[in-house]
């Protein structure tokens, strides 16, 4: 493979989705032995759907993401020692400490922030595709939300509200087949969830979530078509998570006979690596990527480890009040 801009273009999706397998399965590890407080959802599995969804972004475009996180992030492309800081609480993460694991936000990428509040982010970036609008700067607001999210209130007001403004935004919904331990064919009335476009007469696209170069595909086109100013695409990928609703968090379900062999036979790491080695990629240049990457990770966690801590005052920052002193006898 020459170092021609498409491939340059496809050893760096394999290097973000190596970002996103390696930072999840470490916080995963720390989470174990305590260092993560809180909850922590990892996204092992579906790194195809965020990666090839931010590849056909620009560096300027907006993008929310949900509860899971972290790979939303790394996809987009923001580096990962604030990122780990801020899992574990620190000063120097991307919210000084204040969001963990669930509330990610990282300007500098674009990234408007991740709440664990389902299907709240579509709201946001229909706003962010307003603003854009109005401000005619040819950005476009990229929503990351689950299956579940398709049946809450705020996100059909969301998607509604950007359909009726013909707003430039795209709602990718990563439909990973479950909702917390709900399978979504229990919860859900559609075999496709693009089918609710329908209801807001949206454009909408239905792939692979697997396969990382189809995925960028499906929302470079959803992408081209908001920014021309032909209204909002939903997109829906079709994946899955390897890990429960949250670390520790089982799906409380009898297992489906061969369900999680079948996605893990789909692997979009392996899956990927398996067709850059076939169009002539070196091994050797993976390896040197999956290296480099399990150094950065590496390094993230030992940034991280010898970050300091918010000081207790910092709680009043950032907040629509003005600071309240502190009583004596909690700074002791």
């Amino acid at each position: 493979m020459n170092d021609t801009p498409s491939n340059i273009r496809k050893l760096e999706k394999y290097r973000r989705m190596q970002r996103i397998r390696q930072f999840e399965d470490l916080a995963e590890s720390i989470h174990a032995q305590g260092e993560i407080p809180g909850a922590l959802h990892t996204y092992a599995g579906m790194e195809a759907s965020g990666v090839g969804s931010c590849m056909a972004l620009r560096g300027d475009d907006y993008m929310v993401g949900n509860h899971r996180s972290h790979g939303h992030p790394i996809a987009k492309g923001a580096a990962m020692r604030p990122l780990m800081a801020e899992l574990l609480g620190k000063a120097s993460g991307v919210c000084k400490g204040k969001g963990g694991s669930m509330h990610l936000s990282d300007f500098s990428i674009g990234s408007l922030g991740e709440t664990s509040i389902v299907g709240s982010g579509v709201p946001v970036a229909a706003g962010a595709a307003l603003g854009a609008k109005l401000k005619k700067t040819g950005q476009v607001a990229l929503c990351f939300f689950g299956d579940g999210a398709t049946s809450e209130g705020a996100a059909h007001e969301g998607m509604n509200l950007a359909a009726a403004w013909c707003l430039p935004a795209v709602f990718v919904c990563e439909n990973n087949l479950y909702g917390m331990s709900t399978p979504v064919g229990d919860a859900v009335p559609v075999k496709d969830l693009a089918d609710r476009a329908k209801a807001y007469a949206m454009k909408a696209i239905i792939v692979d979530g697997q396969d990382v170069d189809a995925v960028e595909q499906a929302v470079t086109e959803a992408v081209d078509h908001a920014r021309s100013g032909k209204g909002p695409v939903f997109v829906e990928t079709k994946t899955y998570r390897y890990g429960d609703h949250a670390v520790n968090m089982g799906r409380n379900l009898t297992p489906r006979q061969g369900e999680e062999e079948h996605w893990r036979s789909r692997d979009p790491l392996v899956l990927y690596r398996q067709r850059l080695e076939e169009e002539g990629v070196d091994p050797a240049v993976l390896d040197t990527i999956e290296s480099e990457t399990a150094d950065e990770v590496a390094d993230a966690i030992q940034y991280a480890r010898g970050a300091a801590y918010p000081e207790a005052e910092e709680a009043f920052d950032d907040v629509f009040t003005d600071r309240l002193p502190i009583p004596d006898h909690l700074t002791a």
